[in-house]
């Protein structure tokens, strides 16, 4: 057989040359050196991952593959393929290793057999030419860890002549804290004769950039076993190393993207997650509609929008590199990189020197300004995709770090960028809700309260600052006849749009029950049937059919409902599963009363109790719902308590004072839940503001009740509406005395209006009917209709009252006495 050798490209090399390759234990290549394809025609990138036996013109020799499966070193003579097909023989040494991992490894060590050289000439020839040929930093030390012999590849990564490395201890071969502790290591290692690892990220002198190594340090003993010095292997693991940062940046995204439910929030939590590890410096623009929570433009151009720049970090403190700042709009040139991302939809990967760089930064002198200054050399475009909308775009810079971006980055880009995307719509879908929500409970609280002569109010709304959503929390003042308030607080079950509308529907039926003048317990009993009703409705489908013989049990509700009289200066309070209010007299003393608890509202079946309260003048209401008490985890006994105090504190403060100062004790770090707080102070009518009169049932008392109420209009300045008071008077007397029962009581009443209100103990109510025209009577409730401003009928423990009440003229509105 011919001693020449063929290279891949079929010239011939000089005979005698040695092949070195390194195998897993597999049998599967993963190191082959240039002798190596001298020897056997293959270049590295086509032997590299093939299996040995596939090289072999035949099986393998039986004794190799028992020695390579007790893990023994074996030599003998194999038949090999070359690459062009012919046979070849060659003498082989197989010797085991062990890797960085602690995995095993087998060093193949081939020549063609040349008939002048012993074997022992041939083996220590090949174990030398081994050693310079290994693909690996290997080295020899001595027992005074001095370096004896090393490999080819050590020499080079040390950048020395081999003459000038051999004698160095570790520590003097480089300057820097790894060579100190190689050399510390390697003394324990031929001290104990253990084996050790010792991973580092450090620059050596042959390389130009920090890399990742692995070395595995061991002892070498002679034949009767004793320690004469120790053996490393390092290997190269930046690959490696930098794999496993690229999956803690994904893993990292998967837990800190999205955990704050805020389109910019989120677009800065992507921002600083890339900053650093995998970029010099990031920004993230959004379009415009997304920031303010409007759907994206499906029709138009994503690179024609106009965006804003959400978010951006930088390894430099106050991103200096940036061309605009957090906040700013920003529209991309139709020719830019950044346009093209966004057209097309598809990431992009871009080199300083790529042409369409250069062409931007040549008409974007601020950004090119920046690009130079800071020495910008690769950028990864990313356009921000979900849910099939384009969002916005992601830039990742590099500038201090020495690498530059390549593909596995790109598709980490995509990766972490994708998995905001879909967050940042997520922030924009919930915001755009809840927005909703909240605009809808709003719409549907008192905007503004007018002025009442029994109380004067202030009110606060806070929505949830949770991701929980808004919620059903609702207040309200209601006028009532005979200058009496009502005040009312509820809170429904659940959040959202339904827990909203729930509320609005809830509101609208207190204020229609509220307007026929239902004592409090009763309007609750007629409340929960509201209740009942929706809930049932609930179980209801689109078609109308019942899906459910009973409730659903969704829909549930707590209210508080409290009416003030300031003629007789007191408060009928009833509630249903609601907190009970704090009632703060003037000299600061804070009193919860002990109210019947009643049941939550939709249970249906179960009674109601009201409780009647003196409330001096000057006294404080203290309505809310229980969010106030039990926000931030605190125990609702314990948040009463706080409550109390800063009511006691702030008794004769102005009222919208005392609101600001109680959410601000209350609720430092925002509310947990819905909060709803109303605060009413009361202030009851002058003696000189009501007159009453007890009249006889006796038709004979209509004419003097006429002259006993204008003699009072005379008194109290009200000359113009006398006229219509005598005729409002004269009917309800004579509607009294014909149709009641004694005793029978007239009052009126002063304040921004005039209220004529006629009592008895009948509890027959009138009806307003229109009389034909030979009708007798009829006409008399009509009439009052006609002239007053409303008119109506309130029940009462014992009988009725029929109540009528007049505008007054604005300049008679200011001689009104004072309460």
């Amino acid at each position: 057989m011919s001693k020449r050798e063929s290279s891949p490209d079929g010239a011939r090399g000089p005979a005698g040359d040695v092949a070195m390759a390194l195998a897993d234990v597999r049998g599967v290549l993963v190191a082959w050196t240039a002798g190596a394809s001298r020897l056997l025609g293959y270049r590295p990138d086509e032997a590299v991952g093939r299996r040995v036996a596939d090289l072999l013109a035949g099986d393998p020799p039986s004794a190799a593959l028992s020695s390579i499966g007790r893990g023994d070193a074996w030599g003998g003579r194999v038949t090999a393929r070359h690459r062009d097909g012919h046979e070849l023989e060659l003498d082989v040494e197989l010797v085991p290793m062990e890797d960085a991992d602690g995995g095993g490894r087998w060093a193949m060590v081939a020549r063609e057999p040349d008939g002048a050289r012993g074997p022992d000439g041939t083996m220590a020839l090949l174990k030398e030419r081994a050693l310079a040929e290994l693909p690996l930093a290997f080295g020899v030390f001595d027992r005074d860890r001095r370096l004896v012999a090393a490999s080819g590849e050590l020499v080079r990564i040390m950048d020395m002549k081999e003459e000038e490395l051999l004698g160095l201890r570790p520590r003097a071969m480089t300057d820097s804290r790894t060579s100190r502790e190689f050399d510390d290591v390697l003394g324990k290692v031929i001290r104990t004769g253990e084996r050790s690892r010792l991973d580092a990220f450090t620059r050596v002198p042959g390389e130009d950039r920090a890399h990742g190594w692995s070395a595995v340090l061991y002892p070498v003993r002679d034949s009767g076993g004793r320690i004469q010095g120790g053996a490393t292997v390092s290997f190269d693991i930046t690959g490696e190393d930098l794999a496993r940062q690229r999956l803690t940046v994904v893993n990292e995204a998967s837990v800190r993207l999205g955990t704050d439910l805020d389109v910019t929030r989120t677009a800065q939590q992507l921002a600083d997650l890339a900053t650093g590890r995998f970029a010099d410096h990031v920004t993230v623009d959004l379009l415009r509609s997304v920031i303010e929570n409007d759907r994206p433009d499906l029709g138009a151009a994503a690179a024609r929008m106009v965006y804003r720049r959400a978010a951006q970090q930088s390894v430099l403190d106050d991103c200096p590199e940036a061309s605009i700042a957090t906040g700013e709009s920003e529209c991309y040139p139709e020719d830019s990189p950044m346009a093209r991302a966004l057209a097309t939809g598809e990431a992009s990967l871009h080199m300083r020197e790529d042409l369409s760089i250069q062409s931007w930064l040549a008409h974007d002198a601020g950004c090119s300004e920046k690009a130079l200054t800071y020495g910008m050399h690769s950028l990864i475009l990313v356009p921000l995709r979900a849910r099939g909308l384009i969002i916005g775009l992601a830039r990742f810079i590099r500038h201090r770090t020495p690498d530059r971006f390549d593909a596995d980055d790109l598709m980490l880009a995509e990766e972490i960028t994708g998995r905001a995307a879909i967050c940042i719509d997520n922030a924009r879908r919930y915001t755009q809700e809840r927005d909703t929500a909240l605009a809808l409970q709003r719409s549907m609280l008192p905007q503004r309260t007018p002025p009442h002569p029994a109380v004067t109010v202030a009110s606060r709304y806070l929505p949830t600052g949770s991701q929980a959503g808004v919620g059903g929390d609702w207040f309200d003042v209601i006028p009532l006849s005979g200058s009496r308030v009502a005040l009312v607080v509820g809170d429904v079950v659940g959040h959202g749009i339904q827990a909203s509308a729930t509320m609005g529907r809830l509101r609208t039926a207190v204020r229609t029950l509220a307007d026929v003048d239902m004592p409090p317990d009763e309007l609750l009993t007629h409340l929960d049937d509201v209740v009942l009703r929706m809930d049932r409705e609930e179980g209801m489908d689109r078609g109308g059919v019942v899906q459910r013989e009973a409730e659903t049990g969704d829909i549930g509700a707590s209210c508080l409902y409290a009416v003030y009289d300031p003629v007789s200066r007191t408060c009928v309070l009833a509630r249903a599963g609601h907190p009970a209010p704090a009632i703060v007299g003037p000299d600061g003393t804070v009193e919860y009363p002990d109210l019947p608890a009643g049941p939550p509202l939709g249970l249906g079946g179960l009674p109601f109790e009201s409780t009647e309260l003196t409330v001096p003048d000057g006294a404080l209401l203290a309505l809310f719902t229980d969010g106030l008490i039990e926000s931030g985890g605190h125990d609702a006994d314990a948040g009463l308590q706080r409550l109390g105090r800063v009511l006691s504190d702030n008794a004769a403060a102005p009222l919208e004072l005392v609101c600001d100062r109680v959410l601000s004790t209350m609720l430092p770090g925002g509310p947990a839940d819905d909060i709803a707080l109303l605060l009413a102070r009361t202030q009851g009518l002058n003696a000189s503001q009501v007159a009453t009169w007890d009249l006889a049932p006796d038709p004979a008392v209509v004419g003097r009740a006429r002259q006993a109420a204008s003699d009072q209009l005379t008194a109290w300045g009200l000359d113009e509406p006398a006229f219509t008071t005598e005729l409002v008077v004269s009917e309800l007397v004579t509607n009294a005395i014909r149709y009641g029962e004694p005793p029978i009581r007239l009052r009126l009443i002063h304040t921004t209006g005039l209220i004529c209100e006629v009592s008895d103990s009948s509890n027959t109510a009138p009806h307003l009917r229109r009389a034909r025209i030979f009708d007798e009577g009829g006409r008399g409730l009509l009439l009052v209709a006609q002239l007053t401003r409303r008119w109506g009928t309130r029940h009462t423990s014992h009988g009725k009252t029929i109540w009528a009440e007049q505008s007054l003229p604005q300049i008679n509105t200011a001689s009104a006495p004072c309460g």
